[in-house]
């Protein structure tokens, strides 16, 4: 019997990723008394970090930090798991559109010599889905309109798209793997939630066969939606920057943390949803997904009916994210405006600091 099972969570996107993976932080050293290992680097960097690292560098990517700064990453990662013996868990979310090539490297260095590897993937139904890919695209520093992400998506040529692929990502990672070795946790809907807030953790843990009870801190760690306004705010922000600013960790900063996951959520704002008349796609992809997985055999945690769209948006209620009137547009944009302000004025110069310190440097010599 294998001395090591590696847990590699592919994904996807926008289904509680960030809530899962601060949790495994925040009980890591919990989890290891019992067998459970979250590799991390050094005590500086978390492992939600440094799995994202990894798996920048097993894509080949190069994005949310200067240049270079992934490389080595997935060899530095795959040594600490091939160390360990009991249950490792890795966990990213872009790895689920990785090709067949990326996916041997990785099962190669993971499971090494007599290790057991698993893969986890959950998954949500596409009407809420494709809302919130929209603006995690926003927040990241796209400036495409709702219209032109729905097209492409169901084209299926936006990165996301391919990351939502529940059949195609699985037949890719499950390559090679028995049924009972590939896991799919299904994101339990808003009702369920709200009754049962660690639902999803529950089911993240009857995939990876541990016990809920070895992980008892909680995190408050999720991204939060923004209106329909909010969200055309951002778009246009990111229109009048040019894509080198956009590509910067600092601007990532600024929109994504500070703007878009700070001062511009929770604000009286019509949610992002998806069109009426793209339920019937919907509903359509969510057939497929079910019929593959009842064909694949593989494990389930949840319900696959949970997969399946609500009852569409009544047509005249539906707010269309591209038409949000220039007033409310003005009001947000105010308040993003004054949130920057106070940032750049918290902030200090680091001109000034330099020169203060040869001041106070040269006064000493004066005294001395």
């Amino acid at each position: 019997m294998s001395t090591r099972r590696v847990y590699l969570h592919v994904g996807a996107p926008k289904t509680g990723t960030t809530y899962v993976q601060d949790r495994l932080t925040r009980n890591a050293r919990l989890l290891a008394r019992h067998g459970v290992h979250v590799p991390t680097g050094s005590p500086l960097v978390t492992p939600a970090l440094f799995h994202f690292r990894a798996a920048l560098d097993l894509l080949g990517q190069d994005w949310g930090g200067p240049p270079g700064h992934a490389a080595g990453a997935w060899n530095a990662l795959a040594r600490k798991a091939r160390r360990r013996t009991g249950t490792v868990v890795i966990s990213h979310e872009i790895l689920a559109p990785a090709t067949p090539a990326q996916v041997a490297r990785a099962k190669r260095d993971l499971a090494g010599e007599g290790a057991e590897l698993h893969v986890v993937y959950s998954a949500r139904d596409l009407a809420r889905q494709v809302p919130a890919a929209w603006q995690e695209s926003i927040k990241q520093g796209r400036k495409w309109t709702y219209r032109r992400f729905l097209a492409r998506t169901r084209e299926g040529r936006p990165w996301f798209s391919h990351a939502f692929d529940l059949p195609a990502v699985l037949a890719t990672w499950g390559a090679g793997l028995p049924p009972e070795q590939v896991h799919l946790v299904t994101v339990p809907p808003r009702r369920v939630a709200e009754q049962r807030g660690d639902e999803l953790w529950r089911r993240f843990c009857a995939a990876l066969d541990i016990d809920p009870a070895w992980a008892p801190q909680d995190s408050d760690r999720t991204n939060q939606s923004l209106g329909i306004v909010e969200t055309q705010v951002v778009r246009r922000l990111n229109r009048r920057m040019d894509r080198a600013t956009r590509r910067e960790a600092s601007y990532d900063e600024l929109i994504r943390e500070m703007l878009a996951q700070g001062e511009l959520v929770g604000r009286e704002s019509a949610p992002v949803r998806l069109p009426p008349d793209m339920y019937p796609w919907a509903e359509e992809q969510a057939q497929r997904w079910i019929d593959w997985v009842g064909a694949s055999g593989i494990h389930v945690v949840g319900d696959l009916e949970e997969l399946r769209p609500g009852p569409p948006p009544d047509e005249q209620t539906w707010r269309d994210p591209d038409r949000v009137p220039p007033k409310q547009q003005l009001g947000v944009a105010l308040d993003a405006l004054a949130a920057m302000t106070r940032e750049a004025a918290r902030r200090q110069d680091p001109e000034r600091a330099i020169l203060a310190k040869a001041r106070a440097h040269a006064q000493r010599l004066r005294q001395q």
